[in-house]
Order: structure tokens, then C-alpha cells, then sequence
């Protein structure tokens, strides 16, 4: 895979849990805030996207159906190509993969990505489980909603056991991730809950969806993220610190096994992972860091077991085996990821594993600097089909040099 793309801005806007008090933004003013950030980052103007491309992540508060289109308007833009992610929280890889071959086709020099989510503005019928038109209808309501499944907890909660029927894994292990995780988040001011606990606080957590624990669950917040993709020519000319897509790997709807009785203890990263290495021409040992999907820890230890970090089910041994702090040997989700970040909605949250990496491979992550990171990971994971994992995965090389 070529490296002639690169990311040269990006953005991400404080964060908000809607408390009382705190100024309550629509979804199109977190858009316009996060795309001003990128812009101002990469040195460039909102002119600069006349006649290009502009990509526009699906949220769950209420929109038009063709809202990409509105945003152009709203953000006063006139592209050429519109790119529209639908894919949960792997839209914002997705539309990396796609405003790539774009430019690497000719058609366009340079594609501003945009997405932002207010869940919190929407009724909601439990907590996190918004009253939006997909959590209401189709396959989710049909065949889990009225039988108690309410939301995402309770569906990992179910695949997880099915994993820990298969494997061995202690909830310690998954408490690791949990708590580094927040002291990743106690060294980013951005991040929405950044006193650090213990493991002995996670392991005093609540269970609400058996082995689900209060403190494996991602907080939900209102926010918006932004970033800029271009030739590699062009980003040359904005930036000394360009971040290149090297390689990138993606799978949807995938079974593991048969389709009439898939193994759902394996993601699409299986696939993905491979591909994405392998177009880039990297090994394990090549990689500084990986920021995973990470709305539960549960998910980020299968995102390294199916990236080949490890054999599938050894997952918690590695983790416990492994300092996943920023200056350990397998630095992982160095910004709090989502777990103490939030997550601006589930597809919006898939912007933060990418915004992190690339800012870690500038050198601009401050206190939780990886030291020396050149070739990183970030991960897209969109969607719960019903009884699987991950409806879409997807995996991003990115480096420092073409």
C-alpha cells in the first residue's frame, strides 16, 4: 500500500456530560467547533475544501436524511465529493480508507472528516440506551430490546461470558485495562473522568450486566472530532509533522466459523489485522502502540488477541504479563481512550483512536507521550450485530514516514 496520503489536523472539542449548568450545544455547533480545531491545526481554511472533499459520520441525535449536504452548508463548504460513515465507531476509519482512494484516484486533493453526537440531548429510555430511530426498530428491537437487553452492556455481557466459557480470563486482568486506562485519562486534560482508581475500586464496582462492572462501562458525552486527510505532496507543504496511512485492513458482517453457529469470541480484526499489516509492510515488533475501540476492556483484550499480539484466549494473560502504560512496553489507548475519555456517541467515539494516534506520532501528547513512537495502531469497531461482535472492524497503520 502506498503511503501517499497523510493526516495533517485534527480536532477534538472539550467534552460534556450535560450537567446542570453547562452550556448545551447542538450536534451541528460540536461539528463546526471540532472542524475549526483541524483547520486551525493543519494552518488551512474552510476555502480550502471549495471543490474537494468533505466526510460526515452518521450520529444518533436526530439529522436530515441527507445531512452530509446540510453540514456543507452549515460549515459553508461547496466539495465536490461527500463521504457519509455509517459504520457505528469504525465510520471514522471507514472514511479514511474512502477519502484515500480518492485523492489517490485524482478525483480530490484533500478531504476534511467531521462527526459529533449529542446522546445525552435525546430521551432516553435507560441510561445510555437514547431513544433514537435504530434502538427502536430492526434487528436490535425485534429480538433483544423486549426481553431485557438494554443496550450495549447487556450484549457484551453475554458474548463475554461465552468467551470465559471458552478461556481462561480473570476479571483482574480486565480491571488493568480499566485502570490504566484512567491514568492515561489523569494525564489528558481532555478526557471527562480523570481521577485515577484502583483495582481494588474496580473490583468494588457494581456488577449491572453479569460480568459487566460500573467501571467497565464507557461514560457518555455530548462533544465532536475533526480531521484532515490530503496527498502526500500537499501535506508536505502545510506540515513538518505529517501522520501516513500506511496500510489498513477492514471487515463487515463477519462470522467466525459457520454462519449458523460462528465462533463470537473472534472479531473482524482476525481478518483485518492482517490485512492492514501486510499492505504496510510491518511486523508485531514494529508497532509502538496500539489504541484500540475501547468502550469496554473486554473489547480492547480481543482487539489484541485477533491483531496476532497474542493466540486467541491468552488475551488476559498478555495484559497481565504487559505494562500498557504510555512508558510501559505495550503502551495501549494513551489518552484515557474511551472507557475515561467518553464517548460522543458510539459512532463519534471511533474518531478518538485515530485523533490519538496521530497525535501521539506528532509528539504533541504532552505528559503521556509515547517516547520514539513511529508506527501505530488505531482501530475501528462499528455496530453490535445481534449475537456477534462488531459489526464492522477495521485496522489503521499509520506512521511517520512515507
Amino acid at each position: 500500500m502506498r503511503a501517499d496520503v497523510a493526516i495533517v489536523g485534527y480536532g477534538r472539542t472539550p467534552y460534556s456530560r450535560a450537567k446542570p449548568g453547562e452550556p448545551v450545544l447542538t450536534v451541528d455547533e460540536y461539528i463546526a467547533w471540532a472542524a475549526d480545531l483541524a483547520l486551525q491545526k493543519a494552518g488551512m481554511s474552510k476555502n480550502d475544501f471549495d471543490g474537494q472533499g468533505l466526510g460526515v459520520s452518521h450520529a444518533e441525535v436526530a439529522h436530515t436524511v441527507n445531512w452530509s449536504a446540510a453540514t456543507a452548508e452549515n460549515l459553508g463548504i461547496s466539495p465536490q465529493v461527500l463521504l457519509r460513515g455509517d459504520q457505528g465507531g469504525a465510520s471514522a476509519a471507514s472514511m479514511l480508507i474512502r477519502a484515500a482512494a480518492m485523492i489517490r484516484s485524482g478525483i480530490v486533493d484533500r478531504v476534511l472528516v467531521v462527526g459529533a453526537d449529542t446522546p445525552l440531548n435525546i430521551p432516553s429510555l435507560a441510561p445510555g440506551l437514547p431513544l433514537s430511530p435504530e434502538r427502536t426498530r430492526g434487528v436490535y428491537w425485534d429480538f433483544q430490546g423486549p426481553f431485557g437487553v438494554m443496550g450495549a452492556s447487556a450484549q457484551f455481557a453475554l458474548v463475554q461470558t461465552r468467551y470465559q466459557h471458552q478461556y481462561a480470563l480473570k476479571s483482574e486482568q480486565l480491571g488493568k485495562i480499566a485502570v490504566t486506562n484512567r491514568f492515561h485519562a489523569s494525564l489528558h486534560p481532555g478526557a471527562i473522568y480523570r481521577q485515577p482508581f484502583t483495582l481494588e475500586d474496580y473490583m468494588r464496582s457494581r456488577v449491572l450486566s453479569d460480568p459487566i462492572r460500573l467501571l467497565d462501562c464507557v461514560p457518555i458525552v455530548n462533544g465532536g472530532l475533526a480531521y484532515i486527510v490530503t496527498s502526500a505532496e500537499t501535506a508536505r507543504t502545510l506540515t513538518d509533522r505529517p501522520v501516513y496511512l500506511l496500510g489498513a485492513g477492514e471487515a463487515n458482517n463477519y462470522y467466525h466459523g459457520s454462519r449458523a453457529l460462528p465462533d463470537i469470541t473472534t472479531t473482524g480484526y482476525a481478518v483485518a489485522a492482517p490485512l492492514a499489516m501486510q499492505r504496510a509492510g510491518v511486523r508485531h515488533e514494529d508497532i509502538d502502540f496500539l489504541q484500540p475501540y475501547d468502550d469496554y476492556p473486554f473489547i480492547a483484550m480481543m482487539t489484541i488477541e485477533d491483531h496476532g499480539f497474542c493466540r486467541k484466549g491468552e488475551g488476559g494473560r498478555f495484559v497481565e504479563e504487559h505494562d500498557l502504560r504510555f512508558d510501559g512496553d505495550f503502551p495501549m489507548s494513551t489518552d484515557g481512550g474511551q472507557l475515561s475519555g467518553g464517548q460522543p456517541g458510539g459512532a463519534i467515539g471511533g474518531f478518538m483512536p485515530l485523533v490519538e494516534a496521530v497525535t501521539q506520532l506528532r509528539g504533541e501528547a504532552g505528559d503521556r507521550q509515547v517516547r520514539d513512537a513511529r508506527i501505530g495502531i488505531a482501530c475501528g469497531f462499528g455496530g453490535i450485530p445481534y449475537g456477534r461482535p462488531g459489526r464492522s472492524c477495521i485496522s489503521l497503520i499509520l506512521g511517520t514516514e512515507p
